[in-house]
């Protein structure tokens, strides 16, 4: 008696990796946020002159989800679904600093004793305070 089935051992793990090192990236939420949303780069995306190496000419493109639409009628249902709806809450959040990210890590100012000079200028503040009254 033979083996009855192939063995499926790595199921497929490496063709995935592949995949994902090879898919075309979008943009960051960031990047959105700060560049492509500002009215004037956002008037320019949406009226981006003819271009035959992108699907719908570069006719029809959503800002919010920096993609490439074949019509306008794909755009407008784009428009209705939750993808796109999800996007938006998204975007509706402020993107991260990078003393946001440095806070984040520890290296922010936060938890850390005050130095010398901060100190000695916060008690010359408060003796101000009290000899102006």
């Amino acid at each position: 008696m033979g083996r009855l089935r192939r063995s499926r051992a790595h199921h497929a793990r490496r063709d995935v990796h592949r995949a994902s090192r090879t898919r075309a990236r979008v943009k960051d939420l960031d990047q959105i946020q700060l560049i492509d949303l500002d009215p004037k780069n956002r008037a320019a995306l949406e009226a981006q002159p003819l271009d035959y190496e992108k699907p719908g000419l570069a006719q029809h493109y959503c800002v919010e989800c920096a993609k490439y639409y074949e019509t306008d009628h794909a755009l407008n249902s784009h428009w209705r679904s939750k993808v796109h709806k999800r996007r938006l809450k998204d975007l509706k959040q402020p993107a991260y600093t990078i003393e946001e990210a440095e806070r984040a890590a520890g290296l922010g100012r936060e938890g850390k004793r005050p130095t010398t000079t901060t100190v000695v200028a916060a008690a010359v503040s408060e003796m101000e305070v009290i000899a102006d009254t």
